[in-house]
């Protein structure tokens, strides 16, 4: 069991339910991009403060994304994955926004089962 207090539990749930608001809104938008991106980056930021101080994290992922084409821990695997879509995620046209969705969308999912296990109280 992961211990966290109570600062950073309120930080990943509150991170976690605005990424799932933004990305409901996004779909009623016309041109819903940076709805988009922000519910992802939000959906991370989550998943960050619920491993420990966020800037910290953020620091190890991005040097290890940079770094080296495979990561052998798993957990780190997932945050270089997540943080590399994001990346591809930036450069995309204002026209896919449909596949920005999707990969919006998994990173979501993703992001609420990992802030899921890290903040619950068992």
């Amino acid at each position: 069991m992961v211990m966290m207090n109570d600062y950073r539990r309120s930080w990943a749930l509150r991170y976690m339910r605005e990424a799932k608001d933004e990305l409901k809104i996004s779909q009623k938008t016309s041109e819903p991009i940076d709805l988009i991106m922000d519910a992802a980056r939000k959906a991370q930021a989550a998943i960050y403060y619920g491993m420990g101080d966020p800037s910290y994290i953020e620091s190890i992922v991005n040097g290890v994304a940079e770094e080296t084409s495979f990561v052998e821990n798993p957990i780190l695997r997932c945050l270089v994955e997540i943080e590399r879509t994001l990346q591809r995620m930036e450069s995309l046209p204002v026209s896919a926004s449909e596949e920005a969705l999707t990969e919006a969308d998994e990173i979501v999912r993703v992001a609420s089962k990992i802030v899921d296990l890290l903040t619950s109280k068992d």
